[in-house]
């Protein structure tokens, strides 16, 4: 992070940080930050799950959503999808190790947001 001094019109000095493009933070809300994403990321920690269920499980999203959030985890190579049948066309959808890797940051979301009664 860089800081910069910048004045306004009256003249008065401003300081302020700045990511360097993007910063770390950035990069990691980027990952599983969107909408659906963590939630999709979690739902997947245990086993294999088919679009149909995971849709059920995520609730409130819809189909084109998920399919819309899947698509962008599996081009980061978050998720791997595998395609079970062909007729008619059944898919899982599996975390990738790196998917794992961001188990661990949703799971202390999770306990922050519970021990903070985190109301939406």
């Amino acid at each position: 992070m860089k800081s910069s001094i910048k004045t306004d019109a009256k003249g008065r000095k401003k300081v302020l940080n700045m990511c360097d493009e993007p910063c770390a933070i950035e990069k990691g809300m980027r990952l599983i930050g969107g909408k659906w994403k963590g939630s999709i990321i979690y739902h997947l920690k245990d086993e294999p799950v088919r679009f149909n269920d995971l849709t059920r499980m995520l609730g409130g999203a819809t189909k084109k959503m998920v399919d819309q959030r899947l698509k962008e985890l599996e081009q980061e190579g978050m998720v791997i999808r595998k395609v079970i049948s062909h007729r008619p066309v059944a898919v899982t959808y599996e975390l990738t190790e790196f998917g794992r890797s961001a188990l661990e940051i949703l799971e202390s979301l999770r306990v922050w947001s519970e021990s903070y009664n985190i109301q939406i």
